[in-house]
């Protein structure tokens, strides 16, 4: 398995968020983490790449704990983050985002990413070469955060709400990109509320409720389990 979480525990101060999370992704996977606002899944993503540290648990990469490590350790063992905020450099060009994104010393070796790969599959990026981070619209942003995270050449994506805030046809255009970049067998860990974005991109699904996996399955799975949308998913 290449990402493993075993009975993670995380608190923000007093408060008991994550109440032993446990969840699985291996090469090549897609699998989404879905459920309502504030039920833990921004928490779950930041806890695995370490920005919120866990308390108690284990998180495993290729078979390596990685639990308590700092946030570049475990990006530069190859786990990719794209924040929901995005987080992109406002006042750097385009191409200076994603050299940011580039791990130190790093050579790019045969399907790595490089700056001019990532011009390749993402062309609306190419023609922005020079614009300032603050300049583009919010659905470049995103896939420019995208874009930087696979500069670092990841195993794992861990995507956080890449949809949230975008129009339908954007939305569209980042589905894509999450499928393209998939099927380069990067294990993708994507949190979604939209469940018909999430059903259209992944085969495997947690669903949370209250800091707890309430449900594991796959697509077909979730379709026909009423009662777990009905009571943890639908608004």
């Amino acid at each position: 398995m290449l990402l493993e979480i075993r009975d993670l525990h995380t608190y923000y101060e007093e408060s008991h968020i994550l109440q032993g999370i446990s969840l699985e992704i291996d090469q090549g996977e897609d699998v989404c983490l879905l459920g309502r606002n504030g039920v833990g899944k921004s928490t779950t993503l930041k806890s695995i790449i370490g920005w919120v540290p866990p308390h108690t648990g284990e998180i495993l990469f290729k078979g390596q704990n990685i639990f308590g490590m700092p946030p570049y350790h475990i990006a530069n063992l190859g786990l990719g983050y794209v924040p929901e905020d995005r987080r992109i450099f406002p006042r750097l060009t385009v191409r200076e985002n994603l050299i940011i994104g580039a791990k130190t010393g790093q050579k790019v070796m045969g399907n790595g990413w490089s700056v001019q790969k990532i011009y390749d599959w993402f062309p609306a990026l190419k023609s922005r070469d020079s614009q300032k981070g603050a300049h583009l619209s919010g659905g470049e942003q995103q896939m420019l955060t995208i874009a930087r995270a696979l500069m670092g050449n990841p195993e794992v994506i861990l995507l956080d709400e890449p949809t949230e805030g975008l129009a339908p046809l954007i939305v569209k255009t980042v589905e894509q990109v999450i499928r393209d970049i998939n099927q380069q067998e990067v294990a993708i860990l994507l949190v979604e509320q939209n469940m018909r974005v999430a059903l259209r991109l992944a085969s495997r699904f947690y669903v949370m409720s209250k800091g707890r996996i309430v449900f594991h399955g796959t697509a077909q799975e979730l379709r026909e389990a009423d009662e777990v949308r009905r009571k943890y998913l639908e608004v």
